[in-house]
């Protein structure tokens, strides 16, 4: 299990080249790639797309490419032989006319316009291969660095779905004492309305009976520790399980709730509302897992 966030470089440097690849990493529903490439690079992208959808299913990744080119002989002068046979025809014309033609080759490579320094066009296939070794390089560092963190996260979520399988044993252990708490609180109003008039026991026992049937939360604990078998099966898997048990996150939220709606005892109270802090940080923990 992995975390969502992290960070790798990664760097290949050959045929007086070097070109180097970052990632950047935090949580996010799908796999989001934004690229960042230096002008000329746009080819790149599907490249490093592919190489980096193989390892990462989830995450917003910043990916950013710098290119060194080292080569001594990049850089040639080029003749604008066009341009040149004009020079040369208006200078004939103005010798013509009784001008000195002067016109010498150190004049015209004085011209910038005549000639140029240009930069030779690069080898793409060169490019490419620099790219997916760098690429996967930064790959592999970034998955190493999601690896370490998600074992931490899953440490910490451990010892959570401990807690919060003991906040609900303490619920289930108040449970059955919520119902003939109510019937005692309920018999002695009853007993103080009345003031000595004898009571109708088999009224008392229905609306007991219905209280019970009201506040019931047995379906709702027995599938809340259902959840929390499932955190924990889910949790030492080797393949991404985090969308999973983002949404096992909510569906044991709704189970709290509902347990917290039924019931107005207090110490149940007080037990509902510390799974839901639980809950809630589990939550924060779980978005941040691939």
């Amino acid at each position: 299990m992995n975390s969502m966030t992290g960070y790798g470089k990664g760097v290949a440097e050959r045929y007086e080249r070097k070109i180097t690849i970052e990632l950047k990493s935090v949580n996010h529903r799908f796999l989001d790639l934004l690229f960042k490439l230096p002008r000329g690079f746009q080819f790149a992208e599907d490249l490093i797309r592919k190489t980096v959808s193989q390892s990462i299913t989830r995450g917003h990744l910043d990916i950013f490419l710098t290119y060194e080119d080292n080569r001594t002989s990049k850089n040639m002068l080029a003749l604008d032989r066009s341009l040149a046979e004009s020079y040369l025809r208006i200078a004939s014309e103005l010798q013509a006319m009784g001008y000195v033609n002067d016109l010498s080759v150190s004049t015209v490579l004085k011209t910038p316009e005549i000639v140029k320094l240009v930069e030779s066009s690069d080898d793409e296939a060169i490019l490419s291969e620099l790219i997916s070794e760098a690429t996967e390089a930064s790959v592999a560092n970034l998955t190493r660095m999601r690896a370490t963190e998600g074992r931490k996260l899953v440490e910490d979520l451990a010892v959570k779905i401990d807690a919060l399988e003991a906040g609900l044993k303490m619920i289930e252990e108040r449970a059955p004492a919520v119902a003939e708490d109510y019937r005692k609180k309920l018999s002695e109003r009853i007993a103080e309305a009345l003031q000595g008039v004898q009571m109708d026991e088999a009224r008392l026992c229905n609306e007991v009976a219905f209280f019970i049937d009201k506040t019931n939360i047995d379906e709702e604990m027995t599938r809340l520790r259902g959840h929390i078998a499932h955190y924990r099966e889910l949790l030492y898997k080797e393949e991404p399980t985090g969308k999973q048990l983002d949404f096992l996150t909510q569906e044991a939220n709704r189970e709290v709730n509902t347990i917290g709606s039924k019931c107005s005892d207090a110490e149940i109270t007080k037990g509902v509302l510390y799974l839901k802090n639980l809950i809630e940080m589990i939550r924060e923990q779980v978005q941040n897992l691939e």
